[in-house]
């Protein structure tokens, strides 16, 4: 059946993963990733010091290959070395670090503590760990202890969202067992809704509508500039049309007194003409009744003779 097939790929994989953490405790070993291809077979190592786990000019990996594909089948095994960059958000990694130092001796107390808020201050949402066996010191009856920071989800579908690992540290008193879990800061949740990110998103908003305004603002304060310097050119072509405008009417003032002087001047000499005619004519009448009436005394004189 199709589902015995699913088995034994999940149990190579969990035979592979056991191993690779035996040979790659001192690399910080967090997990690994099969993806099988048509060519090639990819083994994803996931470490926090990669420089352990790759070796010498690759010598550690090629070890790594050849006992992969001898041991467990593998076709054409291809591993890729991927770095946890921050080894305080993996839950794996977080484990393995508390088990180390409580197993050399420190206080559990302290190391729990230390690890919580170093989790919280690399961004982490929410973080619980959880101990329990014999934490009170040798002879003395187990007890549990929890420490929890953040926001937590446990039930329902989305629990899976949560990155859990859980160890064994065996001290000197007695062994005690540990459960980390971590809510890293890129998981989101359907049902939480955040209000901060409402505001920051109004926020950003107003802001661009200021700088919007501020823009047009700029714009038409560039704008007005140039129209004054329009509204300008136009007065000034307005008061030099006026100006012309006066000057011609100035001029035709001075055309129309020069014409009346010239006129008035014409009729005085008309008017001085006409006068001396009237002077002349009883003048020149006169003579003409002088010339007629010695013509006559003439003739007066003739006739008698």
């Amino acid at each position: 059946m199709i589902e015995r097939l699913f088995v034994r790929q999940e149990l190579k994989k969990l035979k592979l993963e056991e191993y690779l953490r035996n040979e790659l405790r001192r690399a910080g070993f967090t997990g690994v990733e099969v993806i099988k291809t048509p060519i090639t077979t990819r083994i994803i190592v996931s470490v926090t010091r990669p420089g352990l786990a790759i070796g010498k000019k690759g010598k550690t990996i090629k070890i790594l290959t050849k006992e992969i594909s001898e041991r467990f089948g593998f076709e054409n095994p291809q591993i890729e070395i991927n770095e946890v960059k921050k080894p305080e958000l993996d839950a794996k990694a977080c484990v393995d670090r508390m088990v180390a130092l409580i197993e050399r001796g420190y206080s559990w107390r302290s190391v729990v503590y230390r690890t919580i808020e170093d989790i919280m201050a690399s961004g982490a949402q929410g973080a619980e760990i959880v101990l329990k066996g014999v934490l009170a010191g040798k002879g003395n009856r187990k007890r549990k202890e929890r420490i929890a920071k953040g926001y937590m989800k446990k039930a329902g579908e989305q629990a899976y969202l949560v990155d859990y690992a859980k160890g064994v540290a065996v001290p000197k008193p007695g062994a005690i067992g540990i459960k980390v879990r971590i809510i890293k800061p890129e998981v989101v949740f359907p049902d939480k809704i955040s209000i901060e990110k409402f505001l920051e998103q109004s926020a950003a908003e107003k802001a661009e509508e200021k700088e919007v305004s501020e823009r047009k603002e700029e714009e038409t304060q560039k704008e007005e500039p140039s129209k004054q310097e329009v509204g300008k050119e136009k007065q000034v072509e307005s008061s030099k049309e006026l100006a012309k405008e006066k000057v011609g009417e100035h001029e035709e003032i001075q055309s129309e007194k020069k014409g009346a002087k010239v006129g008035g001047k014409k009729g005085e000499a008309k008017e001085k003409t006409k006068e001396k005619k009237k002077v002349e004519k009883p003048v020149k009448e006169k003579k003409e009744s002088k010339g007629k009436g010695k013509q006559r005394e003439k003739t007066k004189k003739g006739g008698k003779k």
